[in-house]
């Protein structure tokens, strides 16, 4: 498939422009080094924002942080190489981020950990559950309680949580990755309920299935509709100059409202979709390669997977 069956996933036209919402403003970026957060640094960078990259390869940091810098825009780009699952990392990060640039205005929780396996295949995988809470719930909090105070104090600043549609749609198979992103988003609403008037806003971003190098290893997605990294940044681009509660794709909203009306149904689509796409041969325990995957999308499914743009399955 190609993109312009994803194009009603895009942000539509905004008001406003990068160059001015980021002008003279720090964000702060994980998963910068591949995929959504490296496309979303050029763009912001490109508008002139200052930029702090962080994940935890060192030199491909360096590489994107000489691009953005050596380009014509006039933003700057630092590069802060960071295990986000090492608690003591991520302070010491913080700590040197305050103490080198003094703040941070936009913080974008992009990075994150994806499993896709049934769970009959993780009764043994507790370990599983354990690291993608860890890099996608409890990183993106350090990083929040580290960062807000100075916002709430300046009474200025945005947190962007990269979340997924999959917390509407709550497709199997996902299990420990929608639980993971579930929670932010709860503590998002808690949180921007307690700083509403305080000029700081929590944005979380529904993200659609996008072709990055975290799905490759799922052979059949190569069949699927998805956005480009490219075009996943522009939501983040979209999300800072808009500065909304939450982006959601219309399938998003039409998923969540059935499953608020007709749970019974929902389980059904869900367990329609499920029976329809198999488990990789990784989740499975075997090496069935993706190459096999990818011929096992007849019709059927390849028009279940357009009907469902954008979720994963």
């Amino acid at each position: 498939m190609n993109s312009l069956a994803m194009r009603p996933l895009r942000p539509g036209p905004r008001s406003g422009s990068l160059e001015k919402a980021v002008r003279d403003k720090v964000v702060l970026i994980t998963g910068a080094s591949s995929g959504i957060g490296e496309q979303a640094a050029r763009q912001i960078g490109a508008a002139g924002g200052t930029l702090l990259l962080v994940a935890r390869s060192a030199e491909k940091l360096e590489a994107l942080a000489a691009e953005i810098n050596g380009a014509e825009g006039e933003g700057s780009a630092h590069p802060y190489p960071c295990d986000l699952s090492d608690y003591e990392a991520i302070d010491a990060i913080t700590a040197r981020v305050l103490d080198e640039h003094g703040r941070v205005d936009v913080l974008v929780n992009n990075a994150g950990r994806s499993i896709r396996r049934a769970i009959e295949h993780s009764y043994d995988r507790f370990h599983d559950f354990e690291r993608t809470m860890q890099l996608n719930y409890f990183a993106p909090v350090r990083l929040i309680l580290a960062f807000l105070p100075g916002m709430r104090e300046r009474k200025s600043g945005q947190i962007v949580n990269v979340s997924t549609m999959g917390v509407q749609t709550r497709v199997p198979r996902f299990g420990a990755y929608i639980a993971s992103k579930s929670a932010l988003d709860a503590l998002s609403d808690s949180i921007q309920a307690e700083v509403a008037n305080q000029g700081v806003r929590l944005t979380t971003i529904h993200m659609p299935l996008v072709r990055t190098p975290m799905i490759a290893p799922t052979g059949i997605y190569k069949r699927f509709p998805a956005l480009t990294a490219d075009e996943a940044a522009e939501m983040i681009s979209d999300a800072i100059v808009r500065r909304p509660r939450r982006i959601v794709p219309p399938f998003g909203h039409a998923a969540a409202f059935a499953d608020a009306v007709t749970p019974r149904m929902m389980d059904t689509v869900r367990n329609r979709g499920f029976r329809m796409f198999r488990e990789s041969g990784a989740a499975r325990g075997d090496e069935k390669g993706a190459e096999a995957e990818e011929q096992d999308v007849g019709a059927a499914e390849s028009a279940f997977a357009r009907a469902t743009r954008g979720t994963h399955w």
